[in-house]
């Protein structure tokens, strides 16, 4: 990424999420991390210039207190602290303090985006597997301005999707985007798994179980394939980990 980044550490606060919308408002890449990042992991940040310690109620972990690691203590870059219920930080300031440039926006990311795919995949094949939702609708996208034909995109119905939204992503993908897309129908097959079935946990398993062996039975029909696509949004990787 050719954007300069800032990194909100997460301390316990509240508004960690908050913090880093403010700083991207201010035109700098903002990315939230937790407080243990190792040395490794602080030096694959892009063009870091500064970190907020963002710390509030939550800090206390199983009766020990939330400390940053020596990595970022050590780091040597400019540092805002935030405390929750404490005074609004002068977040504009902070940033002029950092020496960041201001050129973080949705056109540059994008551009970003699609510079890095194309210099990962080259002339190889891509297979994802979109579901309609927004984190998979986002990475077809991205992979069909940047990739175009190279990406194979693979459409499942398993019967629980609202009702006209097979339809509607054929249409916009593969008739509107010009997608690679493979429709597969597999309505009959999910809900005879789910018969029977009323737990909800239980239920998810076995979707979850049964979308993947669809899904691998399509991409075995397929040559080529290098790649495998997957969208996450943010929220996702935070929890994760």
């Amino acid at each position: 990424m050719n954007q300069d980044t800032i990194a909100v550490i997460d301390l316990g606060s509240a508004r960690t999420t908050e913090l880093a919308r403010a700083i991207r408002r201010a035109g700098v890449y903002t990315e939230l991390h937790p407080h243990d990042l190792t040395a490794g992991q602080l030096a694959a940040i892009p063009n870091l210039r500064g970190l907020v310690f963002a710390a509030g109620p939550r800090r206390a972990y199983e009766g020990q207190v939330v400390e940053p690691s020596q990595a970022l203590l050590d780091a040597g870059l400019p540092t805002l602290r935030v405390d929750d219920g404490a005074a609004e930080p002068d977040l504009e300031a902070f940033v002029a303090q950092t020496g960041a440039k201001r050129n973080w926006n949705m056109d540059n990311f994008i551009a970003d985006q699609i510079e890095a795919i194309r210099a990962q995949v080259g002339d190889k094949k891509v297979l994802l597997a979109l579901s309609g939702g927004v984190d998979s609708s986002v990475v077809a996208a991205l992979l069909i301005r940047a990739i175009g034909k190279q990406l194979t995109c693979v459409h499942v119905n398993h019967g629980l999707l609202r009702q006209g939204e097979p339809e509607q992503v054929v249409r916009v993908f593969r008739e509107e985007l010009g997608a690679n897309l493979v429709y597969v129908d597999a309505t009959d097959r999910f809900l005879g798994k789910l018969a029977g079935v009323a737990d909800p946990e239980e239920k998810r398993k076995v979707i979850g179980a049964e979308f993947i062996r669809v899904f691998e039975e399509e991409a075995r029909k397929l040559d080529g394939i290098a790649f495998l696509g997957q969208g996450t949004i943010y929220p996702d990787i935070i929890e994760s980990g």
